[in-house]
């Protein structure tokens, strides 16, 4: 089942309205998953240190 937020979060990247940036955000804030991250956005979500 899909995080409760993940289908906004896709709209607004597929209408580049966000970037990987804000979506990667929106993991960070417990929106979405780091798996969704990945379908959302093709890459491997990969946290980073100075995030």
């Amino acid at each position: 089942m899909a995080s409760p937020k993940f289908d906004k979060v896709k709209d607004y990247y597929d209408q580049k309205l966000w970037t990987k940036a804000r979506v990667k955000n929106a993991v960070v804030k417990g929106w979405i998953t780091e798996d969704e991250y990945e379908t959302i956005t093709g890459d491997p979500y990969a946290a980073e240190a100075n995030d």
